[in-house]
Protein backbone atom coordinates (compact mmCIF):
# COMPACT_ATOMS: atom_id res chain seq x y z
CA UNK A 1 0.00 0.00 0.00
CA UNK A 2 1.28 3.62 -1.03
CA UNK A 3 -0.43 7.00 0.82
CA UNK A 4 -0.97 9.03 -2.06
CA UNK A 5 -3.81 12.82 -1.30
CA UNK A 6 -6.74 13.69 -3.44
CA UNK A 7 -5.92 16.99 -5.13
CA UNK A 8 -8.94 19.08 -4.17
CA UNK A 9 -8.34 20.46 -1.19
CA UNK A 10 -4.40 21.72 -2.12
CA UNK A 11 -6.63 23.23 -5.18
CA UNK A 12 -9.01 24.78 -4.06
CA UNK A 13 -7.40 26.29 -1.20
CA UNK A 14 -4.91 27.94 -3.10
CA UNK A 15 -7.60 29.33 -5.65
CA UNK A 16 -9.92 30.34 -2.71
CA UNK A 17 -6.72 32.75 -1.78
CA UNK A 18 -5.60 33.45 -4.96
CA UNK A 19 -2.09 31.53 -4.53
CA UNK A 20 -0.12 30.84 -7.49
CA UNK A 21 1.65 27.82 -8.86
CA UNK A 22 -1.53 25.18 -7.67
CA UNK A 23 -3.58 25.12 -11.30
CA UNK A 24 -2.02 22.51 -13.40
CA UNK A 25 -1.11 18.86 -12.74
CA UNK A 26 2.48 19.39 -12.85
CA UNK A 27 2.92 22.00 -10.43
CA UNK A 28 0.75 20.33 -8.07
CA UNK A 29 2.65 17.03 -8.70
CA UNK A 30 5.64 18.91 -7.65
CA UNK A 31 4.70 19.81 -4.12
CA UNK A 32 3.55 16.11 -3.93
CA UNK A 33 7.40 14.92 -5.06
CA UNK A 34 8.78 17.88 -3.01
CA UNK A 35 6.61 16.54 -0.01
CA UNK A 36 7.86 12.60 -0.60
CA UNK A 37 4.54 11.93 -2.18
CA UNK A 38 4.47 9.24 -5.00
CA UNK A 39 0.64 9.15 -5.65
CA UNK A 40 -2.25 11.26 -6.84
CA UNK A 41 -5.73 11.04 -7.22
CA UNK A 42 -6.79 14.08 -9.40
CA UNK A 43 -9.86 15.98 -9.11
CA UNK A 44 -11.85 17.83 -11.48
CA UNK A 45 -10.33 21.55 -10.46
CA UNK A 46 -6.91 20.24 -12.58
CA UNK A 47 -7.25 20.80 -16.60
CA UNK A 48 -7.41 17.16 -18.57
CA UNK A 49 -4.28 18.25 -20.46
CA UNK A 50 -3.29 15.68 -22.21
CA UNK A 51 0.62 17.22 -22.51
CA UNK A 52 0.72 18.02 -18.80
CA UNK A 53 -0.37 14.71 -17.85
CA UNK A 54 2.54 12.97 -19.94
CA UNK A 55 5.26 14.99 -18.89
CA UNK A 56 4.28 14.05 -15.41
CA UNK A 57 3.48 10.60 -16.07
CA UNK A 58 6.90 10.65 -18.14
CA UNK A 59 9.00 11.96 -15.08
CA UNK A 60 8.42 8.43 -13.25
CA UNK A 61 8.55 9.81 -9.82
CA UNK A 62 4.34 10.51 -9.81
CA UNK A 63 1.96 8.05 -10.64
CA UNK A 64 -1.93 9.27 -11.03
CA UNK A 65 -3.81 6.43 -9.69
CA UNK A 66 -6.75 7.77 -10.22
CA UNK A 67 -9.36 10.63 -11.51
CA UNK A 68 -12.31 11.45 -9.64
CA UNK A 69 -15.33 13.05 -10.90
CA UNK A 70 -18.58 12.69 -9.01
CA UNK A 71 -21.96 14.61 -9.93
CA UNK A 72 -25.63 13.46 -10.25
CA UNK A 73 -25.97 11.80 -13.60
CA UNK A 74 -29.62 10.94 -12.94
CA UNK A 75 -30.24 14.69 -12.28
CA UNK A 76 -33.77 15.62 -13.56
CA UNK A 77 -32.71 18.23 -15.42
CA UNK A 78 -31.89 16.57 -18.92
CA UNK A 79 -29.04 19.14 -19.78
CA UNK A 80 -27.09 19.22 -16.45
CA UNK A 81 -27.01 14.94 -16.55
CA UNK A 82 -26.14 14.96 -20.11
CA UNK A 83 -23.26 17.55 -19.47
CA UNK A 84 -21.91 15.39 -16.22
CA UNK A 85 -21.66 12.10 -18.51
CA UNK A 86 -20.03 13.67 -21.26
CA UNK A 87 -17.42 14.49 -18.45
CA UNK A 88 -17.36 11.17 -17.18
CA UNK A 89 -17.21 9.30 -20.37
CA UNK A 90 -13.82 12.15 -21.54
CA UNK A 91 -12.63 11.14 -18.33
CA UNK A 92 -12.79 7.25 -18.73
CA UNK A 93 -11.51 7.59 -22.09
CA UNK A 94 -8.92 9.85 -21.32
CA UNK A 95 -7.38 7.51 -18.25
CA UNK A 96 -7.26 4.64 -20.84
CA UNK A 97 -5.28 6.39 -23.18
CA UNK A 98 -2.84 7.15 -20.57
CA UNK A 99 -2.62 3.94 -18.66
CA UNK A 100 -4.57 5.89 -15.53
CA UNK A 101 -5.76 2.34 -13.45
CA UNK A 102 -8.83 4.41 -12.18
CA UNK A 103 -11.78 6.67 -12.30
CA UNK A 104 -13.52 7.39 -9.06
CA UNK A 105 -17.50 8.97 -9.55
CA UNK A 106 -20.97 8.53 -8.22
CA UNK A 107 -23.93 6.99 -9.55
CA UNK A 108 -26.26 9.97 -9.53
CA UNK A 109 -29.79 10.08 -8.54
CA UNK A 110 -33.17 10.78 -9.41
CA UNK A 111 -35.16 12.56 -6.33
CA UNK A 112 -38.08 12.70 -7.77
CA UNK A 113 -38.58 9.06 -8.30
CA UNK A 114 -37.06 8.55 -4.64
CA UNK A 115 -38.87 10.68 -2.94
CA UNK A 116 -42.02 9.15 -4.54
CA UNK A 117 -43.37 12.19 -6.72
CA UNK A 118 -43.80 9.91 -9.58
CA UNK A 119 -45.06 6.66 -8.07
CA UNK A 120 -46.24 7.46 -4.68
CA UNK A 121 -48.76 4.70 -4.24
CA UNK A 122 -50.89 5.62 -1.09
CA UNK A 123 -51.79 1.62 -0.02
CA UNK A 124 -48.13 1.06 0.64
CA UNK A 125 -47.30 2.12 3.71
CA UNK A 126 -43.77 3.03 3.63
CA UNK A 127 -42.30 5.26 6.30
CA UNK A 128 -39.49 6.21 3.97
CA UNK A 129 -42.02 8.43 2.10
CA UNK A 130 -42.46 10.46 4.79
CA UNK A 131 -38.99 11.03 5.98
CA UNK A 132 -36.18 10.30 3.46
CA UNK A 133 -35.83 9.27 0.09
CA UNK A 134 -35.38 5.43 -1.15
CA UNK A 135 -32.42 5.23 -3.12
CA UNK A 136 -33.38 1.89 -4.54
CA UNK A 137 -36.38 3.29 -6.40
CA UNK A 138 -33.39 5.13 -8.87
CA UNK A 139 -31.78 1.81 -9.10
CA UNK A 140 -33.56 0.94 -13.24
CA UNK A 141 -31.71 4.08 -14.16
CA UNK A 142 -29.24 4.08 -12.43
CA UNK A 143 -28.29 0.53 -14.33
CA UNK A 144 -29.51 2.34 -17.54
CA UNK A 145 -27.40 5.18 -17.28
CA UNK A 146 -24.16 3.12 -16.35
CA UNK A 147 -24.29 0.01 -18.34
CA UNK A 148 -22.87 1.83 -21.08
CA UNK A 149 -20.58 3.06 -18.98
CA UNK A 150 -19.12 -0.05 -17.57
CA UNK A 151 -18.57 -0.93 -21.26
CA UNK A 152 -16.81 1.73 -21.70
CA UNK A 153 -14.71 1.54 -19.44
CA UNK A 154 -14.26 -2.40 -20.17
CA UNK A 155 -12.50 -1.34 -23.54
CA UNK A 156 -10.60 1.63 -22.23
CA UNK A 157 -9.25 -1.16 -19.75
CA UNK A 158 -10.21 1.11 -16.84
CA UNK A 159 -11.49 0.38 -13.23
CA UNK A 160 -14.65 2.58 -12.11
CA UNK A 161 -14.87 2.95 -8.69
CA UNK A 162 -18.37 3.89 -6.48
CA UNK A 163 -17.18 6.56 -3.89
CA UNK A 164 -19.92 5.79 -1.22
CA UNK A 165 -20.88 9.42 0.04
CA UNK A 166 -24.78 10.09 0.25
CA UNK A 167 -23.97 14.01 -0.69
CA UNK A 168 -23.13 14.28 -4.20
CA UNK A 169 -26.35 12.34 -5.70
CA UNK A 170 -25.36 9.02 -5.09
CA UNK A 171 -27.27 5.46 -4.34
CA UNK A 172 -23.65 3.87 -3.68
CA UNK A 173 -24.27 4.13 0.03
CA UNK A 174 -24.44 1.48 2.36
CA UNK A 175 -23.26 -2.42 2.11
CA UNK A 176 -27.18 -3.45 0.70
CA UNK A 177 -27.07 -0.96 -2.00
CA UNK A 178 -23.52 -1.97 -3.32
CA UNK A 179 -24.83 -5.91 -3.45
CA UNK A 180 -27.81 -5.28 -5.68
CA UNK A 181 -25.42 -2.74 -8.10
CA UNK A 182 -22.64 -5.39 -8.64
CA UNK A 183 -25.76 -8.23 -9.15
CA UNK A 184 -27.33 -5.70 -11.34
CA UNK A 185 -23.74 -4.88 -13.63
CA UNK A 186 -21.53 -7.55 -12.77
CA UNK A 187 -17.82 -6.50 -14.22
CA UNK A 188 -14.63 -6.98 -12.80
CA UNK A 189 -13.61 -3.35 -14.01
CA UNK A 190 -16.49 -2.37 -11.78
CA UNK A 191 -15.85 -1.90 -8.03
CA UNK A 192 -15.64 0.44 -4.62
CA UNK A 193 -13.82 3.48 -3.84
CA UNK A 194 -13.84 2.71 -0.12
CA UNK A 195 -14.41 5.36 2.36
CA UNK A 196 -15.36 4.38 6.11
CA UNK A 197 -15.52 8.53 7.10
CA UNK A 198 -18.99 8.40 5.67
CA UNK A 199 -20.44 4.72 6.94
CA UNK A 200 -19.59 6.19 10.67
CA UNK A 201 -22.64 8.70 10.53
CA UNK A 202 -24.81 6.84 8.38
CA UNK A 203 -24.80 4.51 11.22
CA UNK A 204 -23.16 1.72 9.45
CA UNK A 205 -20.65 -0.91 10.33
CA UNK A 206 -16.91 0.54 8.82
CA UNK A 207 -15.03 -2.94 9.24
CA UNK A 208 -16.71 -5.68 8.57
CA UNK A 209 -17.69 -4.56 4.60
CA UNK A 210 -13.98 -4.53 3.83
CA UNK A 211 -13.98 -8.06 4.02
CA UNK A 212 -17.21 -9.04 2.69
CA UNK A 213 -16.68 -6.56 -0.67
CA UNK A 214 -12.72 -7.22 -0.61
CA UNK A 215 -12.40 -8.01 -4.22
CA UNK A 216 -14.43 -4.76 -4.99
CA UNK A 217 -12.66 -2.75 -3.38
CA UNK A 218 -10.26 -0.98 -5.74
CA UNK A 219 -9.38 2.59 -4.05
CA UNK A 220 -9.79 3.31 -0.37
CA UNK A 221 -10.02 7.02 0.90
CA UNK A 222 -8.65 7.86 4.09
CA UNK A 223 -10.75 10.21 5.92
CA UNK A 224 -12.40 10.19 9.61
CA UNK A 225 -15.56 11.20 11.30
CA UNK A 226 -15.93 12.93 14.68
CA UNK A 227 -19.53 12.43 16.19
CA UNK A 228 -20.60 15.11 18.42
CA UNK A 229 -22.80 12.50 21.15
CA UNK A 230 -23.74 15.60 23.20
CA UNK A 231 -25.45 17.11 20.24
CA UNK A 232 -26.96 14.06 18.63
CA UNK A 233 -28.95 13.26 21.81
CA UNK A 234 -30.38 17.08 21.74
CA UNK A 235 -30.85 16.88 17.55
CA UNK A 236 -31.19 13.18 16.69
CA UNK A 237 -30.13 12.20 13.35
CA UNK A 238 -32.54 13.92 11.17
CA UNK A 239 -32.97 17.93 12.49
CA UNK A 240 -29.60 18.45 10.71
CA UNK A 241 -26.44 17.67 10.44
CA UNK A 242 -24.23 19.72 13.03
CA UNK A 243 -23.92 16.66 15.30
CA UNK A 244 -20.92 15.14 12.82
CA UNK A 245 -17.38 16.12 11.07
CA UNK A 246 -15.22 15.34 8.66
CA UNK A 247 -11.31 15.02 9.89
CA UNK A 248 -8.11 14.07 9.37
CA UNK A 249 -7.31 10.08 10.11
CA UNK A 250 -7.25 9.50 13.64
CA UNK A 251 -9.22 12.62 15.08
CA UNK A 252 -12.73 10.83 15.04
CA UNK A 253 -14.19 7.78 15.50
CA UNK A 254 -12.63 5.41 13.20
CA UNK A 255 -10.00 2.19 14.59
CA UNK A 256 -7.18 2.96 11.97
CA UNK A 257 -5.07 -0.19 13.12
CA UNK A 258 -8.65 -2.34 12.26
CA UNK A 259 -8.92 -0.83 9.29
CA UNK A 260 -5.33 -1.58 7.70
CA UNK A 261 -5.73 -5.07 9.53
CA UNK A 262 -8.26 -5.82 7.23
CA UNK A 263 -6.74 -4.52 4.04
CA UNK A 264 -4.17 -6.31 4.95
CA UNK A 265 -6.30 -9.34 5.14
CA UNK A 266 -7.88 -9.21 2.30
CA UNK A 267 -4.90 -8.40 0.40
CA UNK A 268 -5.35 -4.62 -0.86
CA UNK A 269 -2.29 -3.28 -2.47
CA UNK A 270 -3.51 -0.18 -4.05
CA UNK A 271 -3.34 3.36 -2.85
CA UNK A 272 -4.74 4.98 0.61
CA UNK A 273 -5.80 8.72 -0.66
CA UNK A 274 -6.21 11.07 1.59
CA UNK A 275 -9.17 13.29 1.06
CA UNK A 276 -8.62 16.41 3.14
CA UNK A 277 -12.04 18.00 4.46
CA UNK A 278 -11.08 18.55 7.74
CA UNK A 279 -12.35 22.45 8.63
CA UNK A 280 -9.65 22.92 11.56
CA UNK A 281 -6.84 22.51 8.82
CA UNK A 282 -8.47 24.98 6.87
CA UNK A 283 -8.51 28.50 6.29
CA UNK A 284 -5.42 28.63 4.47
CA UNK A 285 -2.92 26.62 2.36
CA UNK A 286 -0.40 26.31 4.83
CA UNK A 287 -2.86 24.82 6.62
CA UNK A 288 -3.80 22.29 4.28
CA UNK A 289 -0.95 21.11 3.37
CA UNK A 290 -0.23 20.88 7.31
CA UNK A 291 -3.57 18.26 7.44
CA UNK A 292 -2.41 16.43 4.15
CA UNK A 293 1.07 16.29 5.71
CA UNK A 294 -0.27 15.21 9.25
CA UNK A 295 -2.56 12.82 8.19
CA UNK A 296 -0.20 10.97 6.31
CA UNK A 297 2.35 10.73 9.18
CA UNK A 298 -0.38 9.27 11.16
CA UNK A 299 -1.30 6.84 8.51
CA UNK A 300 2.47 5.90 8.27
CA UNK A 301 2.13 3.68 11.32
CA UNK A 302 0.33 1.20 10.34
CA UNK A 303 2.20 0.41 6.80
Amino acid sequence: MKIGFLTNSLVEQAKLHGVSGYSTLTEVAAWAADHGFTDLEVGPMLPLDRADYEAVLGRGDITVTALIYCRNYLSTDPAEAAGHLEQLKKRIEFAGALGIEKVITSTGINKAIEEGIYDRDPAVKDRGNMIRRIPVRSMDAFVDTFGPLVELAEKSNVKLCFENCPLMGNIAISPVMWQRIFERLPSDKLGLAYDPSHLVWEMIDPYSPIEEFGDKIFHFHAKDTAIDRAQLARTGILTDFSWWTYRIPGRGELDWQRIFALLKKIGYDGTISIEHEDADYEGSLDKVAEGILASRSYLQQYL
